[in-house]
């Protein structure tokens, strides 16, 4: 069966590279967000044949810092690119690098704009600390005074209250509580197991280290200094070890399932990717993994009444009806990992034909989900999951994996983000 592209001219994905994926304050601790990113793009522009450019790049970070605004510009200068590529910046949290893929699908022409490069980072080891609102105001206000007796009134004005730093958080700004706490509330409303969230975890580390065994990764990684390889998958861990573990976000019920051995790290690292046109495939070099971007959907859920990681379980349903395909027609599953219950809730939320109907509205049988399809090579548990990054380290992933699979073999690609937002894509071998 052909499927209909949301696109009048093809668009493609080309596997791009990464950093090494390492745990905040660990071997990346050093490197700050454009350090990390620098070396990835320049790799991804040193491998264009005859001193080839794309268009325009896209990139993105989760994680804010006062000092650029336009962070993507920032990379490519630092990285030695022509003056005259145009860079912009974008951020949908744990979605950034998908989303970026996104628009820059929607901007190439086949004409003018036929290859983009777009990527992600985050060092969660380098955040940058300020001052509260109102520590700064009273500062702003200091320097404004334009007496000795103003600036002294200012200064008794200061209260010992207003002196503090703003500590970024890893927490919903809505609602309080962080994506593992949100999670819980979801992982006890779908009865998902602890025992069941450990396997999902085993098995991301035991195929994250075949994955590495067997040269999987070789050309998707590039060394960052004496760092060459993902630090966090675990070829000695096992069910045993992993039970052993405390919850960490529900530590008072008795109830908690959630744990630092089935929820993705906080992590640093910096990943790429091509998109281009017919034409722009033609500045790639022939040999890296490529496959077309079919369609997208993206969607969102109220999170204060239902699950905050929950929205790619609208989105998939959306896009397979939309070409009429079941969950057996497709060839290829990765789906993030924030946490190994968010994975087994959104495979009980698809194959829930109340939940279907009743939220999704869609009156449809997709059939059983393949679970044996799903992340090959290991997901972000293992592999670990720096949010601007982590959009354009499943897709080139997927674009290497479904590359090697028959031609129109499809692959779903599927992000969850925090304010209870979602990616996902289809992509087709040729």
């Amino acid at each position: 069966m052909t499927l209909r592209s949301r696109y009048r001219q093809p668009v493609w994905l080309a596997a791009g590279v990464r950093t090494p994926f390492a745990k905040v304050d660990s071997a990346l601790g050093s490197y700050d967000a454009i350090t990390l990113s620098v070396p990835v793009v320049r790799h991804m522009l040193d491998s264009l044949p005859g001193g080839k450019q794309p268009d325009f790049a896209v990139w993105g970070t989760v994680v804010p810092n006062l000092t650029w605004s336009n962070l993507a510009r920032e990379i490519l200068m630092d990285a030695g690119a022509p003056a005259t590529i145009t860079a912009f910046s974008t951020v949908m949290a744990c979605s950034t690098s998908m989303i970026g893929m996104i628009e820059a699908a929607g901007m190439l022409d086949d004409d003018s704009l036929q290859l983009a490069l777009v990527g992600g980072v985050d060092s969660l080891s380098r955040i940058q600390l300020g001052l509260n609102q109102r520590l700064s105001d009273w500062i702003r206000r200091f320097q404004k005074a334009r007496s000795v007796g103003e600036k002294v009134s200012h200064a008794l004005s200061l209260k010992l209250g207003d002196i503090s730093l703003y500590i970024p958080g890893i927490v919903n700004r809505t609602s309080g509580l962080s994506m593992g706490e949100h999670m819980e509330i979801t992982a006890k409303e779908w009865r998902i197991r602890r025992e069941d969230q450990d396997q999902l975890a085993l098995d991301s580390h035991l195929r994250a280290v075949a994955g590495w065994t067997s040269g999987f990764f070789d050309d998707l990684v590039i060394p960052l200094g004496e760092f060459r390889r993902d630090s966090i998958p675990r070829a000695d861990t096992s069910l045993e070890k992993l039970a052993r573990l405390p919850p960490s976000f529900d530590r008072t019920s008795g109830q908690g399932t959630l744990t630092a051995g089935n929820s993705s790290p906080l992590t640093d690292g910096a990943a790429s990717l091509w998109v281009a046109s017919q034409r722009g495939l033609e500045r790639l070099p022939g040999h890296v993994p490529r496959v077309r971007l079919i369609d997208w959907e993206i969607a969102a859920v109220d999170f204060r009444t239902e699950g905050l990681l929950m929205a790619p379980t609208y989105a998939i349903p959306r896009l397979l009806a939309r070409h009429g395909l079941t969950y057996q027609d497709i060839g290829l599953w990765e789906i993030h990992e924030a946490f190994a219950a968010q994975v087994q809730a959104h495979v009980a939320a698809l194959q829930d034909r109340d939940f279907l109907s009743r939220k999704v509205r869609i009156e449809r049988d997709f059939g059983a989900f393949p679970r044996e399809r799903m992340n090959p090579h290991g997901g972000s548990v293992a592999l670990g999951h720096p949010f601007g990054a982590t959009g354009a380290r499943i897709l080139s992933q997927a674009v290497k994996e479904l590359a090697a699979l028959p031609s129109g073999t499809r692959a779903i690609v599927s992000i969850c983000a925090d304010g209870g937002q979602g990616s996902v894509a289809l992509l087709e071998a040729d």
